[in-house]
């Protein structure tokens, strides 16, 4: 710690007492070069002023512009472009004045001492640089090898921070780049030896078991390529933390910062961009309630509306626990004592009236659902009770009370629905649609695919079936889902409830869809284990390929990039059918695929007096399936 506070006591007065030596010098070497010393009263005095008066200006700019300060490396370029302008602005500032001073002024004097003074004190700095070089600890010989991948000025303040840290786990062997263009380049010594299709192969050469990503904004799909291949060959690639604030300063970049490559970074998703403006605009300074706060995307949609400023955040669940872990990730204190934190279910109506009533929010982000497709196809009544009949307390609550705005969050298996879950979903869009010209904003419904890392979400599943030694679980090697991350999916969620017109149902581009084997093979080559897959096959109400779109709808831009928009028909109250969650195909109807076959039921009942399902539940294999 003391050798890095050094610079700041030692540093500048060794470049002041340099800086001073070297206009001194430069004048009595061209003196001593022109006249061999031998000058008159007069004309010394002339130079000894021009000179003494430069070694004060210098001094002075190179305070304001901060040269003793530390402000750049010792020897950069930079340093001697500052030095090149300071010695510049004393030749106009001071020369040209000294020439018109008197016709007894040398011009020879002028030309040649700030010449030469900048040569004197340039090459004193990087002499000092290459001595601080010199007696640098480098890294220890028995550190792991690694390549970095990305030869420009990212991956060479990287290979600095290993070089030169004593304590750095790692050593450079070499570098990889896709620019052609820079495969003769020497960085540090070490060469670029390859492109990162090669990286497995250059890795065995080199014995380096790691690779990390020192490239700025590396696209996703260039990052699946890197990772699949040093997956199979059972490399660890790991990445340097995000740019969101860092410049092309080494002091931005640590080694503890490096992260391991995770199946966020390598989806293919596009960059999300908030306009940040329409967002605030019908967030701040209201007061926004959030119903399943205590679930993964509530509690994200919690964290990220407290950002722009609300008058007050209400986060109500029925999952007490949930709420506790929500209220902690907001605000850092969990004792769950204050009036913004509602214990409530969505489906009891008169409760949910109590709590607009007496919080009267502005806006209403509705994430409160059951999600869980196999549970739903075995209790369809549980799904209508949460997902149809909920969502309908909380629209009648907000017309009733004067909420301006509703954002209900939907899901993709809504879009030509198969299954319980989106069949009450949809039941749900389309009961949004018909309470949207009730309020005073409108509403609308936002639908997004797969999220990663949602509580008993595919990732977890795996994760802890390889944990458990495997098998993992996947239900067909060609089922595909599509993903995001859970903060990025919110973002996009804000932003369509700023964006959409009353009544839409907003779909987030979800990217390229992804096939689930490979990202079970992903996690398995990260474990370094020799896991086994089973395929269990297709659940009841189950797609092998889930879509945004129904085939019946037509989707259009909206003022975003990444979403669309699509009319849905609206569905009053009076019109919700419970049939239609788990009826028979009539004859001659195709079924869909994975639907179970049930007995119709009773018409739609008010919530308190809801049958319960009454179909058996089918036996499953004695093993978790993964809910992808």
């Amino acid at each position: 710690m003391q050798r890095r506070h050094q610079p700041f006591r030692v540093r500048p007065a060794f470049l002041i007492v340099w800086d001073i030596g070297s206009w001194l010098a430069a004048a009595l070497l061209a003196i001593g070069g022109r006249y061999d010393l031998s000058l008159t009263a007069d004309q010394w005095a002339v130079a000894g002023a021009f000179t003494l008066t430069c070694v004060v200006v210098h001094l002075v700019l190179g305070w304001i512009l901060r040269i003793y300060q530390s402000r750049h490396q010792l020897g950069s370029l930079d340093e001697a472009l500052t030095l090149a302008v300071i010695t510049a602005l004393i030749v106009v500032g001071v020369g040209v004045p000294f020439l018109l001073g008197g016709p007894q002024r040398p011009v020879w004097l002028l030309v040649t001492v700030p010449f030469a003074a900048l040569l004197a004190m340039a090459a004193g700095r990087l002499l000092g640089r290459a001595i601080r070089t010199s007696q640098r600890p480098r890294c220890a010989t028995d550190a792991e090898p690694v390549l970095i991948y990305g030869a420009g000025e990212v991956g060479a303040q990287v290979a600095k921070l290993i070089t030169f840290d004593p304590e750095s786990p790692y050593r450079v062997v070499g570098f990889l780049d896709d620019d052609v263009r820079l495969k003769f380049r020497r960085i540090g010594g070490k060469h670029v030896l390859g492109t990162g299709t090669h990286a497995a192969r250059i890795a065995a050469q080199t014995g380096a078991k790691t690779v990390i990503v020192a490239i700025r904004d590396l696209a996703p799909e260039n990052l699946r390529v890197l990772a699949a291949g040093l997956d199979e060959a059972g490399l660890t690639l790991l990445k340097l933390p995000p740019f969101d604030a860092a410049v092309d300063s080494a002091e931005k970049i640590t080694l503890s910062g490096l992260q391991q490559v995770n199946l966020a970074d390598v989806l293919g998703r596009p960059q999300v961009h908030t306009d940040l403006a329409a967002v605030q605009a019908y967030l701040s300074g209201r007061v926004v309630l959030v119903t399943g706060a205590g679930g993964s995307i509530g509690s994200e949609i919690c964290r990220q509306v407290h950002k722009f400023g609300p008058k007050e955040l209400i986060m109500l669940d029925r999952d007490e626990s949930g709420l506790h872990g929500t209220q902690l990730s907001v605000y850092g204190s969990g004792l769950l004592d204050t009036p913004d934190m509602v214990l409530c279910d969505i489906r009891d109506i008169e409760a949910l009236e109590q709590v607009f009533d007496l919080h009267r929010p502005d806006v209403v982000f509705h994430a409160a659902a059951l999600k869980h497709l196999p549970m739903l196809e075995q209790y369809p009544d549980e799904a209508w009770k949460t997902n149809v009949l909920g969502t309908r307390n909380v629209l009648q609550a907000a017309v009733r009370f004067g909420v301006s705005r509703v954002v209900n969050i939907s899901t993709d298996k809504a879009a030509a629905p198969t299954s319980v879950l989106g069949k009450s979903k949809r039941q749900a869009e389309e009961l949004t649609a018909h309470f949207s010209p009730q309020l005073s904003g409108g509403a609308v419904s936002v639908r997004f695919g797969n999220v990663l890392g949602s509580r008993g979400s595919m990732l977890h599943t795996f994760t802890q079936q390889i944990e458990r030694g495997g098998p993992v679980t996947v239900t067909d090697p060609e089922v595909t889902r599509f993903f995001m991350t859970i903060p990025e999916a919110c973002e996009l969620t804000l932003q369509a409830g700023a964006i959409g017109d009353p009544g839409d149902v907003l779909v987030l581009d979800m990217g390229e869809p992804v096939r689930i084997l490979d990202i079970a093979r992903r996690l398995i080559a990260q474990s370094g284990q020799d896991i086994a897959i089973t395929f269990t096959g297709l659940r009841p109400g189950e797609k092998l390929n889930e879509v945004l779109f129904s085939g019946a709808e037509d989707h259009s831009p909206t003022s975003h990039e990444l979403i669309s928009r699509v009319q849905v028909p609206p569905r009053a109250p009076a019109a919700l059918d419970r049939h239609v969650l788990d009826r028979r195909p009539a004859d001659g109807e195709p079924a869909a695929i994975g639907v179970p076959s049930m007995p119709l039921r009773a018409a739609a009942m008010p919530v308190a007096a809801a049958p319960r399902a009454s179909s058996p539940i089918t036996a499953e294999p004695a093993q978790l399936v993964v809910q992808a």
